[in-house]
């Protein structure tokens, strides 16, 4: 990311050469600190909100030292980077502050001085002490969980003091939570988050003009279990989850999908096949729905052939043993 930046060579225009390359470089970014110890250049803007403080950021970056073309620590190699909370998991206080002026999707440029950075004693063997360090952050996205956790450490009384907007905003939050755990493969983990939106919702009353909008989240939050619960192995619980789906929306997809596979996995091929017909019915040309059916007419074939097999074993000992009878 930003490598001409690191390049000493690409700065020869500046006509500075008494400056480092960092020296260089800083006097075209913008101070965000208040006494330049963290500089900015955004190279690609971002939008919406900017990151609250209290906040789990999930973000890209690489950290470099001056002279140097290779990172001193990058979690750029992951293929899923880990959600850091502000204030918790982040230990420099120049990429909290660059973290608060950023914007989903933005990538941009900082100079952490020491007293931001690694300080004094800097950071043996890899950071020498009192060094200024260069870090490229790309914001993927971030989750303010702040709000959510103080709202469902309240009771359920003091949760129907405030509106039902805000419930809705909080399951939504909690949800998000659960979908990124889940893009990880931390299915229990995505699983809680799930069941405390739902519990949320389940708690909360709401006047007949609005019950939809309730209904519409835990729908939401209801296929999402149904799916969690397909990948950790149980598929009993996935059709429950899915049938209560299938009670706020008799033909949505997604549901009577989820279910038709959590039936093929309890070889309850009948069953299934209500469940599936009924899915590709809604949506006919859906191709997962369509490889489920294939699937499950192979299933059931090998099924049958299995259980013709053992009747032709069973008649055949029976006639085995009738002959022995009659000697």
């Amino acid at each position: 990311m930003g490598g001409s930046a690191r390049n000493p060579g690409a700065l020869q225009g500046d006509n500075a050469s008494s400056q480092s390359p960092y020296q260089r470089l800083s006097r075209r970014m913008r101070d965000i600190s208040g006494d330049r110890g963290v500089l900015k250049d955004v190279i690609r803007e971002g939008a919406g909100e900017l990151v609250t403080p209290d906040a789990s950021v999930l973000v890209k970056y690489s950290g470099y030292l001056e002279h140097m073309d290779k990172p001193f620590d990058s979690n750029c190699f992951r293929k899923t980077p880990r959600l850091m909370k502000l204030g918790e998991d982040i230990t420099l206080w120049g990429m909290e502050l660059g973290l608060l002026s950023m914007r989903r999707g933005e990538l941009a440029r900082f100079l952490f001085k020491p007293a931001y950075a690694y300080g004094t004693l800097g950071c043996p063997p890899l950071i020498p002490p009192n060094t200024t360090v260069l870090f490229e952050i790309e914001l993927l996205d971030f989750l303010d969980s702040a709000e959510s956790d103080k709202f469902c450490a309240l009771s359920a009384e003091q949760q129907d003091q405030f509106p039902l907007q805000k419930v809705l905003k909080v399951a939504a939050t909690e949800r998000e939570f659960g979908n990124y755990l889940f893009r990880q493969s931390r299915f229990y983990d995505a699983k809680v988050r799930y069941k405390r939106a739902l519990l949320l919702l389940h708690r909360r009353s709401a006047p007949p003009e609005e019950q939809h909008l309730v209904e519409a989240a835990k729908l939401l939050v209801l296929l999402n279990l149904s799916f969690t619960y397909l990948k950790l192995e149980r598929p009993a619980t996935a059709l429950r989850y899915g049938e209560q789906a299938l009670i706020i929306d008799r033909k949505n997809a997604k549901a009577l999908f989820r279910c038709g596979q959590a039936c093929v996995i309890m070889t309850e091929y009948q069953k299934a096949r209500d469940f599936l017909v009924r899915a590709q019915k809604e949506q006919p040309f859906n191709h997962d729905i369509n490889n489920e059916l294939k699937k499950l007419a192979s299933y059931y074939r090998d099924y049958t052939d299995k259980e013709k097999e053992m009747c032709h074993r069973m008649f055949a000992a029976y006639d085995n043993g009738s002959t022995v009878g009659e000697y």
